[in-house]
């Protein structure tokens, strides 16, 4: 199934990095069992327990910029977390076709902008691995702006440091609450995406248009 869009009429295209690009299957192992082992092991808690707390504390901070922030992590679990990503790195992979995609984005002249609420020494991390870095035209982190993408405010203060027209401008992404505010914001193109992490069954489609994998959205033209 392929997912029509007007590319002749789509000028610049964002992208969300990890659960659209990237497989979430390293970021869920990550926050969901790699954190909550060495917490537990670091506090001397039970881990059933050391899981309820790390999740406490991340629901607590959903939504913002200190949810993404290693800084932050490091700070609240005495845990080197950016250390901690590199124990589990083979898990970093992109989605199918992505490489496809990109390559296309480029040969019809689209602008290609990544958009990522991810800390820079992740970010910096999964460019090291995957080696994606060379298909974008521009690199944007939230951290740079001080926002994160579920916040209506992000999307002004992002058009201010790299100009688009949402009325020409596409975003892809697999968060619900983003493509919400982009879409409030007047981006005219909005895709999700329905299996964010590898290791899990697909998402059942919603409110925006949806892809299995980057072939959906071929060809670019």
């Amino acid at each position: 199934m392929t997912t029509r869009l007007p590319w002749p009429l789509i000028r610049t295209v964002l992208l969300d990095m990890d659960g659209t690009l990237l497989d979430l299957r390293f970021d869920n192992q990550f926050w969901r069992e790699l954190v909550p082992a060495r917490y537990a092991q670091r506090h001397g808690l039970p881990l059933d327990q050391a899981r309820a707390e790390v999740a406490a504390r991340t629901r607590a901070v959903e939504g913002t910029l200190a949810w993404y922030c290693l800084d932050y992590w490091t700070r609240e679990l005495a845990l080197d977390i950016v250390t901690l990503k590199r124990e589990i790195e083979h898990l970093i992979a992109v989605h199918p076709h992505v490489l496809e995609f990109l390559d296309a984005l480029r040969a019809a002249g689209q602008r290609v902008i990544l958009v990522t609420n991810a800390h820079r020494q992740s970010l910096t991390l999964k460019m090291e691995k995957t080696r994606l870095a060379g298909h974008f035209d521009v690199i944007i982190c939230a951290h740079d702006l001080g926002l994160v993408k579920e916040q209506p405010e992000f999307w002004p203060r992002l058009r201010e440091r790299e100009p688009f027209d949402p009325a020409t401008t596409l975003l892809v992404d697999d968060h619900l609450a983003i493509l919400r505010a982009a879409r409030t914001y007047g981006i005219a193109y909005l895709v999700s995406v329905l299996q964010p992490d590898s290791a899990h069954p697909p998402k059942p489609p919603g409110e925006f248009p949806a892809i299995h994998d980057f072939s959906e959205l071929l060809p670019v033209g």
